[in-house]
């Protein structure tokens, strides 16, 4: 019987060891943290390994439903003792008292859940020194990462166990309704056949019924066109999505062709964001501040009506001064106003592709440590090993959007339609 462990305990790639610990037990108030920072070179190091260890004490706590020697008719099960393991970090090697109980059934995520970016990474960077980039570059960063460096042995046998869960992620049924689903790309360096070019790396966020985000794909295409795009919905499509009510992405020419051709259904909203940037093109460099800073005020309205009325008002404002920027608005501004046709709780979350922000910036700070990826295939592990650890914290969360107001309005509207029929 496995053990998940609780957000609170989950501990992330980059070092930010985000422990609630004490809502289940005060022992860290217990411990003087910073005399056992300071007091060794190594003092990091073992407050890591503090750390990690009252994780694996309170998960061992939660498996049974008792702390040590506690007598409670809540306990389900009793310890059994430890067993020591080492856990490499890019803090050091941690040395671990890793505790059993006696039905062999404790499971612990904590060390699985560290290390899956974490190979994805190394892999990908034993694979550049195999394409000759120097033994003591690749050195410099495996050590910084990871703590210590891996054999190529060693580097096989994870790639080949992480490329197979990874593929069960990315080709996974997806049995479940998406009312809203975001799309979005960003590009990554990628050496093939000893040229070194951008690829467009897609990706799908899918809000369910529960009000909660899943990441639905993740693919990597030559380039951004009507034909990747399709393909990209396509297999999301063979794969089982349904009931997506509104896509929400940026203006992208072959992702304007994609969705109605894929998903007629579905509403489309440009994200407004992305429309503000282009507006720049369409001012002098010595601009009116106050301008866009108008426009923007039209996506914090209560309804489409306010907002058109504003629109209004600001055309006439601005017309002849920016005559260029007000006929472009005027003409493509309808895209981005669909998420008001949306119930009023979703739209700071849903008039952009903001949601994907913390992906993107994840992915940059991952991706750059690489900056060339050896080949398509390193570049789509460590991105794909990335959207697996999001996936499973976003599962975990407390729900992104309250889904009942949705619902209500699609009954709203399916009454409203029937007579007609």
């Amino acid at each position: 019987m496995g053990h998940a462990v609780p957000k609170s305990q989950q501990i992330s790639l980059a070092g930010e060891w985000r422990n609630d610990m004490t809502q289940k037990k005060d022992i860290a108030k217990e411990k003087d943290w910073r005399e056992l920072f300071g007091s060794s070179p190594d003092g990091l190091r073992a407050l890591v390994q503090e750390v990690v260890q009252e994780v694996l004490e309170a998960e061992m706590d939660e498996a049974v439903g008792a702390q040590k020697s506690e007598r409670t008719p809540e306990r389900q099960g009793y310890r059994s003792g430890y067993y020591t393991r080492t856990f490499v970090t890019r803090v050091g090697k941690l040395v671990l008292r890793v505790p059993q109980d006696r039905q062999g059934r404790f499971r612990t995520e904590v060390f699985e859940r560290y290390q899956r970016s974490e190979k994805a990474l190394v892999s990908a960077l034993t694979e550049m020194y195999v394409q000759g980039v120097s033994t003591r570059k690749v050195k410099e960063i495996t050590e910084q990462l990871c703590g210590h460096e891996f054999s190529a042995a060693t580097i096989s046998r994870v790639t080949e166990k992480l490329d197979e869960e990874l593929k069960k992620f990315a080709h996974r049924r997806l049995e479940e309704e998406y009312p809203y689903l975001v799309l979005d790309a960003r590009y990554e360096k990628i050496r093939q056949d000893g040229v070194i070019g951008s690829q467009a790396v897609q990706v799908a966020i899918g809000i369910n019924w529960e009000g909660r985000r899943c990441v639905l794909a993740v693919e990597l295409a030559q380039r951004e066109s009507a034909s990747s795009w399709k393909e990209f919905l396509l297999q999301l499509k063979q794969r089982g999505l349904s009931g997506v009510v509104c896509v929400i992405s940026d203006d992208h020419a072959g992702l304007r062709k994609a969705i109605p051709e894929v998903l007629p259904e579905a509403k489309w909203q440009r994200c407004y964001v992305h429309f503000l940037r282009n507006a720049l093109d369409h001012l002098p460099r010595k601009k009116d501040d106050d301008c866009l800073t108008e426009l923007r005020w039209i996506y914090e309205r209560r309804n489409v009506e306010e907002a058109r009325r504003d629109l209004a008002a600001w055309l006439t404002k601005w017309e002849t001064r920016y005559r260029k920027l007000c006929d472009w608005a005027e003409g493509n501004i309808e895209e981005t106003l669909t998420f008001y046709r949306l119930p009023q709780e979703h739209h700071k979350h849903l008039k952009s592709t903001n949601m994907l922000e913390r992906i993107n910036q994840e992915l940059k700070r991952r991706t750059l440590v690489v900056r060339i990826f050896p080949n398509a295939a390193s570049c789509l592990r460590l991105i794909r090993a990335l959207a697996v650890e999001i996936h499973e914290d976003w599962v975990e969360a407390t729900r992104y959007l309250n889904m009942a107001v949705l619902q209500e309005q699609l009954k709203e509207q399916r009454r409203e339609m029937a007579p007609a029929a």
